[in-house]
């Protein structure tokens, strides 16, 4: 089973895009999907049709305790998947989780309670929306998870800041998650145009080799659209440059995914 972080510290580069629309890629190629929404903002939820607002249960009552992970799973009728959605109630996990023992492990933790209550996967693959920083939240994902994607965009601060991400990610590896790898970075909000964006991709490419998904994701007037209507992009408009480009992504990663099992 594949457990995928989709992180990066920034904000605003497509993440909680990316999580959504791969979920409903995956979904469409037959993969048994589960989203957790891990970000306060609870933007992945919203784009997968899910009213955060009226929430009984969110993965906030699941990281500190109150209930299992099956308990708090919702389905995306648009989107072919599942979800544990969130709220800004997750806000107040960091707070609360501080002073516990195995804070880290939360999620990890109940990730294989939901595995081994269903006595066998019950998902192909897990994606987590992580939130825009590199908190307590975070180092569950990355504690939790198997693999590491980066969304980013092609421009001079996100070299910057993927070096911190780097950094944290090797931290974890070597104290709370020796299997954690890198699978990719993937370059979004692409415009083809842009000179310094061209430039950036190229250096992408110099530094980290293969770990560039060859798949980049556009800027895209649908994929911006999508959202405010509760849907992925592939049931917003499966023709446009985005929809096919969150395909492509989905192929790539059920490639790189065989070695997870």
């Amino acid at each position: 089973m594949k457990i995928l972080a989709i992180t990066n510290q920034k904000g605003g580069v497509g993440k909680t895009t990316t999580c959504v629309n791969l979920a409903a890629s995956l979904a469409n190629f037959g993969k048994r999907v589960l989203l957790i929404d891990l970000d306060p903002q609870g933007n992945a939820s919203t784009g997968s049709g899910i009213d955060k607002t009226h929430l009984k249960h969110s993965i906030y009552h699941v990281l500190i305790g109150e209930k299992s992970l099956k308990e708090v799973i919702q389905r995306s009728e648009k989107g072919g998947f599942d979800i544990a959605p969130s709220n800004r109630d997750l806000a107040g996990a960091e707070v609360e989780l501080v002073n516990e023992l195995a804070r880290e492990n939360r999620l990890k933790v109940a990730i294989a309670k939901l595995v081994n209550a269903e006595g066998e996967k019950p998902y192909d693959v897990i994606l987590l929306d992580c939130p825009p920083a590199l908190n307590l939240v975070t180092v569950n994902a990355l504690t939790a998870s198997n693999a590491v994607m980066i969304p980013m965009q092609c421009e001079y601060y996100a070299l910057e800041g993927l070096s911190d991400l780097v950094n944290t990610i090797k931290k974890v590896r070597a104290r709370l998650n020796p299997t954690l790898e890198i699978e990719g970075l993937l370059r979004t909000l692409f415009d083809n145009r842009n000179m310094l964006a061209q430039q950036v991709s190229a250096q992408l490419i110099s530094h980290f080799g293969d770990k560039v998904y060859k798949t980049i994701i556009p800027r895209n007037v649908r994929l911006a659209e999508a959202p405010s209507y509760g849907l992925p992009v592939l049931s917003y408009d499966k023709s446009s440059k985005g929809a096919v480009a969150y395909l492509e992504l989905a192929k790539e990663v059920m490639r790189s995914g065989k070695k997870h099992g």
